[in-house]
């Protein structure tokens, strides 16, 4: 039998449940998990996934749209000329 190495970690209760939850369904343990996750990040030298900061919601887009649309209004009552290219740059997009 090949030795091992204990791993310790901090996590949350109700991330811990949740995962394992899911796991258990999948018919594996966080251990096996664990081993797959690692096993993969060495084949791919890398993580095995794409780490990506999620889209916004339809509520933070109208959020960040009204607040860019304000910032407009309120350039153009401080009689703040821009050019297209400005007014697309300040507006980020």
């Amino acid at each position: 039998m090949p030795k091992t190495d204990t791993v310790y970690m901090r996590i949350e209760p109700m991330l811990k449940a949740n995962a394992e939850m899911v796991l258990s369904t999948l018919g594996l343990t966080p251990n096996e998990a664990i081993t797959i996750f690692l096993k993969q990040v060495v084949l791919q030298r890398g993580l095995p996934f794409a780490v990506k900061i999620p889209p916004m919601t339809k509520a933070e887009a109208k959020e960040v749209f009204f607040e860019k649309v304000k910032e407009a209004e309120e350039s153009f009552e401080n009689e703040e000329r821009l050019t297209l290219k400005e007014l697309k740059e300040k507006l980020g997009v």
